[in-house]
């Protein structure tokens, strides 16, 4: 006679296979569109970047959880990121179950990872997994992080590196981009009459600071080697 306990674990095994396919299905999907659209883009660069950024409601179409999708823009814009389940339900004001459930999903699926850190389950991003750097590029474009930097970089002049600080170099998805320019003989006068058109694309505030030399912290998008 097959026991209880038994049974639960067979339930509990096909329900963890169940998963894995429905998130690596999501991911193909949005990996197949976004190999679609850059294959477009290289004969209309413009017109067609224009349209990945203003179509933001791309992911959330393509990923069904919101709660995923927040968590993949944590641990995505930023490989170095990490979090605990009580600190991700604090900082996206969710129901911890939520969190937990999806944090589940993904570690079991293998795009985040889990590790021990003083008694705490800690969460980051799996960077040798084969999507990570798929992910990134199409979290970034979602946010509108590589609209700034080809505007900046094509127009502004000499542009040394670009960062992104404040919320969303913790992955925070709060609205308001905030980043800084370094460089020498930079065109500022053209980024100021710039910024309203790109915050109307991207549909987000965007703060830009300018300066020769950086040495703070932040998340480096561009550096001109």
């Amino acid at each position: 006679m097959i026991s209880k306990t038994f049974l639960l674990r067979i339930k509990f095994a096909i329900q963890g296979i169940f998963i894995k396919i429905v998130i690596f299905f999501e991911i193909s999907v949005i990996k197949s569109f976004f190999r679609f659209v850059t294959e477009i883009t290289f004969d209309i660069p413009y017109k067609m970047s224009t349209f990945v950024i203003q179509n933001n409601k791309m992911l959330n179409s393509l990923i069904t959880s919101k709660t995923r999708l927040r968590l993949l823009v944590k641990f995505f814009i930023n490989a170095t990121n990490a979090g605990y389940l009580r600190g991700l339900a604090t900082e996206m004001q969710e129901n911890t179950n939520a969190i937990r459930k999806e944090l589940n999903n993904l570690s079991e699926a293998g795009y985040i990872l889990r590790t021990d850190s003083n008694g705490k389950i800690m969460y980051q991003a799996n960077t040798n997994h084969p999507l990570f750097s798929t992910l990134q590029t199409l979290l970034r474009k979602h946010l509108g992080i590589d609209q700034i930097v080809e505007t900046v970089v094509e127009r502004m002049g000499e542009v040394s590196r670009i960062f992104i600080v404040g919320d969303y170099a913790q992955g925070i998805d709060s609205g308001e981009i905030e980043v800084i320019i370094e460089g020498s003989h930079l065109n500022e006068d053209y980024i100021e009459q710039l910024l309203p058109k790109i915050k109307n694309e991207i549909n987000k505030e965007i703060k830009v600071q300018i300066t020769k030399t950086y040495k703070g912290s932040g998340l480096l998008i561009f550096e001109n080697k």
